[in-house]
């Protein structure tokens, strides 16, 4: 009995996740320009895509192993403005304890905003060096190993790239 009442108390206090900022893609490559990181990785997600949801834990391992090393990581719902329930529930199931960011506006501009060649699947993933100039992007689930690569690739200086 005690230790169910502990179980009960530990989830009341378990911190929940900052809600989801509402951004077009403008302010998505304004964060992603803002000065001091040395990377940064951009993935734009839904709770009701299932490979976005098995990428997440994996996307949080490299964010978590390489902040130290200077990336940012920039976590994007595009879930609809209903399901904001859904997506902090997800989000704090996670562990996510940083800012994070919904889409607002159009598809197609949401899409064009942040990359002409991304057909607006998801999971979307896009790299930044510090400069703020795209490194590389994918479409799809990718695992740690592939996450961490191309994040670290993303680290270098840009004449090493």
């Amino acid at each position: 009995m005690l230790s169910a009442l502990a179980l009960s108390a530990a989830a009341l206090t378990a911190p929940t996740a900052p809600a989801p900022l509402p951004v077009a893609a403008e302010a998505i490559l304004a964060e992603v320009r803002k000065p001091g990181a040395a990377g940064v990785l951009v993935n734009v997600w839904a709770t009701w895509c299932a490979p976005c949801r098995e990428e997440f834990p994996d996307l949080l391992h490299v964010a978590r192993e390489l902040a130290p090393k200077g990336l940012r990581v920039i976590l994007v719902s595009v879930d609809f403005p209903e399901a904001e329930a859904d997506v902090a529930k997800f989000l704090t199931s996670q562990g996510v304890d940083f800012p994070t960011f919904r889409r607002i506006g159009k598809d197609d501009a949401f899409v064009d905003g942040l990359e002409r060649q991304w057909s607006g699947a998801i999971p979307a993933t896009f790299l930044y060096g510090a400069d703020g100039a795209l490194v590389r992007f994918w479409e799809g689930k990718a695992s740690y190993p592939v996450i961490k690569k191309r994040a670290l690739a993303a680290l270098e200086p840009k004449e090493a790239r």
